[in-house]
């Protein structure tokens, strides 16, 4: 099967273009892909299929929009929420009209006079202050032939949206260890937050919880990798909260080593965010890798991690005294961080296999160039494959592997169990 790939590659700085780029090895195995040029209009002659990776970003991602309108393929949808991206390649563009109409064709007529708001600069941008209310995922759907995401949540928004087509769901493939050196940084428990340092990713709620815990245990250290977001004032935060000492440790951007050498060095990995475009995070990706315990918003796809791995923190009134009661019981209980890391490592090595995330991926390839035949042949083989091993229709074997079907929405239709 040859495979056109729109996607950002390194040296771009984007997490989607670190993940083709561990991806794309392993997918090779399955499917002959040719990695299209940035700025590349079409796919090129031949192909079977042409995928185009999707994100929020409209530097990393608007020709790959542009690409998609004029030849529609395959979807890997990276964030469900695209406002920014629709933004960029409209406002962003001079384009004002077609931001008007993006808003219009999935929000209606309130949501063109919001747009006229904030075109009119009598409303802050939607894009920063309420993206979340208003996806404008829906040009980017009507175009796929099918779409692969990552997480249960984003799935049932792409459902939600009206999508009919068929729709992959396919893990985030982790790295291996790269088992460098860890930074030296000093503290008794240091934990990690990697990103930009802004509200969406609770910073103010961060910084407060590790107030708390520094009260009580001032060996501590709080990790921040990143640059703080325009308007964010962290320094007056630190001030305010006593923490302009030796509490807190800074970096800006770092390069890939530096990054792995920062993230080894933790004792914890924090990965906090509210409200969540449907994202799945590079970083706590890698901190699963290196058998680091997590602790997480219960949003999105970080609610689905499974709770020996990351304890997910509610958002509300009590999320500083919950998120504080996490650290503690990570900071004084160093037979809890080890399990966590131990079943953490554990996910990366399986669900998160990048072997096993490539051949799930080429598999819905597969399904989306070639349509039902390609699930006919599927459903065929596990009949054929179930009956040679004596698994009877009406059977609880039979059964399971009904749900396990279902659950790739094959033979769906179909009120029989493998074998009939």
């Amino acid at each position: 099967m040859r495979v056109a790939y729109f996607s950002p590659m390194p040296p771009e700085a984007s997490g989607i273009a670190d993940y083709s780029a561990l991806l794309l090895p392993a997918l090779r195995r399955h499917v002959d892909v040719t990695v299209v040029k940035r700025g590349t209009k079409r796919p090129p002659r031949g192909v079977d299929l042409a995928v185009y990776h999707i994100g929020n970003n409209p530097e990393a991602h608007g020709w790959i929009l542009d690409a998609l309108r004029r030849a529609p393929g395959a979807v890997v949808l990276h964030d469900f929420v695209l406002h920014h991206l629709v933004a960029g390649v409209t406002i962003g563009r001079r384009d004002g009209h077609g931001y008007l109409d993006a808003m219009e064709a999935e929000h209606g007529v309130v949501g063109r006079l919001l747009a006229h708001g904030v075109l009119d600069r009598r409303l802050p941008p939607l894009w920063e202050s309420r993206p979340e209310d208003f996806p404008l995922a829906g040009e980017v759907l009507s175009l796929a032939s099918g779409v692969v995401v990552h997480s249960r949540h984003v799935e049932e928004r792409v459902r939600a949206a009206g999508f009919a087509g068929p729709v992959a769901r396919v893990p985030h493939p982790a790295w291996a260890d790269p088992r460098v050196e860890r930074a030296a940084v000093a503290g008794d428990f240091l934990i990690g937050a990697f990103g930009n340092v802004n509200q969406s990713k609770r910073a103010p709620q961060l910084l407060e919880a590790f107030a708390r815990l520094r009260a009580d245990r001032p060996g501590a250290r709080l990790l921040l990798v990143g640059a703080a977001s325009p308007g964010f004032d962290l320094e007056r935060r630190l001030q305010r909260l006593g923490l302009e000492g030796d509490g807190i440790v800074r970096e800006g951007y770092v390069d890939e080593r530096r990054l792995w050498s920062l993230m080894t060095a933790c004792d914890v990995h924090v990965s906090l965010r509210s409200p969540t475009m449907g994202e799945t995070s590079g970083t706590a990706i890698r901190a699963l890798a290196l058998g680091k315990p997590l602790v997480v918003t219960e949003v999105g796809w970080f609610a689905e991690l499974p709770r020996d791995v990351a304890l997910a923190v509610p958002v509300g009134e009590r999320e500083v005294a919950d998120l504080g009661a996490a650290l503690r019981l990570l900071a004084e209980r160093p037979d809890v961080r080890e399990a966590m890391g131990s079943a953490a490592r554990s996910l990366a090595r399986s669900e998160h296999d990048v072997e096993r995330v490539a051949e799930l991926q080429a598999t819905a390839f597969e399904r989306i160039a070639g349509g039902a035949a390609v699930d006919d042949e599927v459903l065929r083989e596990v009949s054929e494959a179930a009956a040679s091993v004596g698994v009877a229709p009406d059977s609880p074997e039979a059964a399971e592997i009904a749900r396990g079907l279902a659950e790739l929405e094959l033979g769906a239709s179909s009120s029989g169990g493998p074998g009939e």
